[in-house]
């Protein structure tokens, strides 16, 4: 008749490994803490190596940005000219950049999820995925 919900993070019910204030928060499977660490190692590295792909491939784009930007500017004259060609340049890359980096990131989010020890128990520092075994 008295069901008991932990409001205090730390206070765990025994019965039920995961109660605390986050309803589906995992548990750590060696102690049952439910301070649990999240790495995201995947997650980084990829949003990492995404960005420095995609403002590569922004740098490659960077003539074509820069074509744009002169005609645009051109309004203005030869000033409006070269600095549109800049604008161009800088927004090609930080554009590429940009795609890369959610891109790079997503993908690490799978390898987090599937492959790599995503989280870590705060108490005992044991690491383990999404599903523990």
């Amino acid at each position: 008749m008295h069901e008991h919900t932990s409001l205090v993070p730390g206070d765990r019910d025994p019965a039920r490994p995961s109660s605390g204030l986050i309803p589906m928060a995992p548990s750590c499977p060696v102690c049952r803490s439910v301070r649990i660490e999240t790495r995201q190692y995947g997650k980084k590295v990829g949003g990492t190596i995404g960005a420095v792909a995609g403002a590569t491939s922004g740098a490659a784009l960077v003539l074509s940005g820069a074509e744009v930007g002169a005609i645009a500017g051109a309004v203005a004259g030869p000033v409006g000219s070269a600095f549109g060609a800049i604008t161009g340049s800088v927004l090609a890359m930080l554009i590429g950049g940009a795609t890369g980096c959610a891109a790079g990131a997503a993908f690490g989010e799978v390898i987090d999820d599937n492959v790599l020890d995503k989280y870590r128990c705060a108490d005992c520092g044991y690491t383990f995925g999404s599903r523990p075994s």
